[in-house]
């Protein structure tokens, strides 16, 4: 239990703070997973029953569309990944997890989750906290691929989260950043910190 509770203490402290009681409360909930690399947490047609903490490791969201694979997200140490649409009404995703690196993860399953959530304030605010901040992120990177050039986004990547350049495969990142790998190839190799 104290792993589980060093595990909720993580979260806790990436969203809002909660009490030594709230620890325990998600804590008692946790449910461990360990995956291989180029493992899938979630295929397409999967109803999305987990938020995803990363206590180690990588993982990235995508689909496929016209024939390729699209990263739409990338998750490491001290994050949530979530599946937001399915999760939340239940339904077939159309998204899938893949693990990039050996990982290991912790669930916050749905149904006990949202069992806490209606009679407990503290994880009422939890689980508004990550919900905020997967639309924020959502957002942000929505924009970023509206208003920004290819250098732009690269350079806010860079700056923002160093780890998916230094981590992921280019062909991955290139993807997520809506560029051919060749793009941004030139990119990187152009810019200069």
């Amino acid at each position: 239990m104290d792993k589980l509770r060093d595990v909720a203490r993580e979260i806790a402290r990436g969203y809002c703070t909660l009490s030594t009681q709230g620890i325990t409360t998600l804590a008692s909930i946790l449910i461990p997973f360990k995956v291989q690399k180029g493992e899938k947490m979630l295929q397409e047609g999967d109803v999305c029953k987990f938020m995803y903490f990363v206590d180690k490791g990588m993982v990235r969201q995508f689909y496929y569309k016209g024939g390729r694979d699209v990263t739409e997200h990338f998750s490491y140490e001290g994050r949530i990944v979530i599946c937001i649409e399915s999760f939340l009404k239940q339904n077939p995703s159309r998204l899938m997890v893949e693990a990039l690196e050996n990982s290991y993860l912790y669930g916050i399953p749905h149904d006990a989750f949202l069992e806490l959530v209606e009679t407990d304030k503290e994880m009422a605010k939890l689980y508004r906290k990550i919900l905020e901040h997967a639309l924020i992120s959502s957002q942000e990177h929505a924009d970023s691929q509206r208003f920004e050039n290819a250098t732009e986004r690269y350079v806010r990547l860079l700056k923002s989260k160093p780890e998916i350049i230094l981590r992921a495969p280019m062909v991955h990142v290139a993807s997520f950043l809506q560029m051919t790998p060749e793009t941004l190839s030139r990119v990187r190799s152009s810019h200069v910190d």
